[in-house]
């Protein structure tokens, strides 16, 4: 049986890009999903096409989360997969000659730091009630290595690889995992624009994955059952979890833990 087959997944920025991708392979497995995004027309859209109910929803609102929960409940009777995938590039690049935005540096917070927060918080009850699931959230590399410049991006997908390892045992005797996606440059809406101003910083943009090579990803962190790592996706290798020292233990870690 197929990792998805039968289950219910709720997507956050599932209009377009990874979200899409995801919503797609998920549904074409045998899965149900609800579409979470921003963006009405694209979130609509892809709900379409994969049979399943868009809920427009701004993740930075703690509100918004609960609602589109809620939207899976009252459709599907359940929820055993959330992906919080929604995020924003908002912020700024940083640099002796760059002017502090400070409304779009709070934006990018909200967006993608806050949004995982308020998704986990909204969603952990309903993923419980099935007797556990899975979250999964779209951090990046720039999550796990400096990315020179892009301050707000990478403080935040930073600070999402620590979200994940804190909350894991503290789900893990509820049977939810939890695990963060850290892929490197994908071809979608959100890292498009940035491709000028990164390669110019001497980032390496040319070698960008397909959405769809990040969907599959989604699926072999999901069927692993691990708990608590960050995966490395890059394009022509299999994900691997990300070692990293322990201090208070003395430790590396090089995976994920398996789930109780």
């Amino acid at each position: 049986m197929s990792t998805f087959q039968d289950k219910v997944a709720l997507i956050t920025g599932g209009g377009s890009g990874i979200g899409e991708a995801v919503a797609r392979r998920i549904a074409a497995a045998g899965g149900r999903v609800v579409v979470a995004d921003i963006d009405t027309e694209n979130g609509r859209r892809v709900a379409e096409a994969v049979g399943g109910h868009h809920v427009q929803a701004d993740v930075a609102d703690p509100a918004a989360n609960e609602a589109a929960v809620a939207v899976a409940l009252e459709r599907y009777g359940r929820l055993d997969i959330a992906h919080l995938n929604a995020g924003t590039g908002t912020g700024t690049l940083g640099g002796p000659d760059a002017a502090l935005d400070v409304e779009a540096h709070r934006r990018g917070v909200s967006v993608n730091l806050d949004g995982v927060v308020y998704g986990a918080h909204a969603a952990v009850p309903a993923l419980q009630a099935s007797g556990g699931g899975a979250i999964l959230v779209t951090a990046s590399l720039a999550g796990l290595i400096p990315s020179p410049g892009n301050v707000t991006y990478t403080a935040t997908k930073h600070a999402v690889v620590g979200v994940v390892r804190s909350l894991a045992p503290v789900l893990t005797p509820h049977h939810i995992t939890v695990n963060a996606l850290c892929p490197g440059f994908v071809d979608t809406p959100l890292v498009r624009p940035l491709l000028p101003a990164l390669a110019k910083v001497g980032l390496p943009v040319d070698d960008i994955m397909a959405p769809d090579d990040v969907a599959a990803a989604a699926e072999h962190v999901i069927a692993e059952g691990g708990t608590g790592a960050a995966w490395i996706v890059m394009a022509g290798t299999p994900p691997r979890p990300y070692p990293y020292y322990d201090p208070l233990t003395g430790t590396t870690v090089d995976g994920p833990p398996a789930a109780a």
